[in-house]
């Protein structure tokens, strides 16, 4: 009979004891939340660059490099290559304010072409023209690309119309 007291009495302290804690957390969560309520939201803050931050972010943009020919292209894109593509193995082209580097590749099509596999540059020059294409995505960047003289009527300035110019 002692052991069914027992196990009564500690029946209805569990059952209880249920009761009062599912009535503790209903009157904590909505005590939070009511408190949550009334708080105030925080004000939010303009952040005003100071001349420092803005000279900064015009410093991590590349500068055109020095006797670097402008070319312009369809569209009102324009770049600026820096080297001589009749010699030299590798030219600087500067698109997007950001210089590249971009090593020649071989072609049999008479074309030159620089190609950079790292950044995903590729700049295709033909006699009439320059492309400019981006690996990453898959896109031509620029097309119908010439430099002033281009325009005039000239002819692009590639080592094959050196070599054509030298065989004549």
């Amino acid at each position: 009979m002692n052991k069914l007291l027992i196990a009564a009495i500690a029946g209805t302290l569990a059952t209880t004891s249920v009761f009062v804690s599912a009535d503790a957390f209903a009157a904590t969560t909505s005590d939070s939340s009511a408190a949550k309520a009334k708080r105030p939201a925080p004000a939010r803050r303009l952040i005003k660059r100071s001349p420092k931050a803005e000279a900064a972010a015009a410093a991590k943009t590349d500068p055109i490099p020095e006797g670097a020919v402008k070319w312009s292209c369809k569209d009102g894109n324009t770049f600026y290559l820096k080297g001589d593509m009749k010699r030299d193995a590798i030219v600087t082209v500067n698109w997007a304010k950001k210089d590249y580097r971009l090593p020649r590749q071989d072609t049999t099509t008479g074309a030159d072409r620089f190609h950079d596999s790292a950044s995903g540059m590729d700049l295709v020059v033909i006699p009439s023209k320059a492309m400019l294409f981006s690996d990453k995505d898959s896109s031509r960047l620029a097309d119908e690309c010439m430099t002033p003289e281009m325009a005039a009527g000239g002819a692009a300035p590639t080592q094959s119309n050196a070599l054509i110019k030298n065989a004549e």
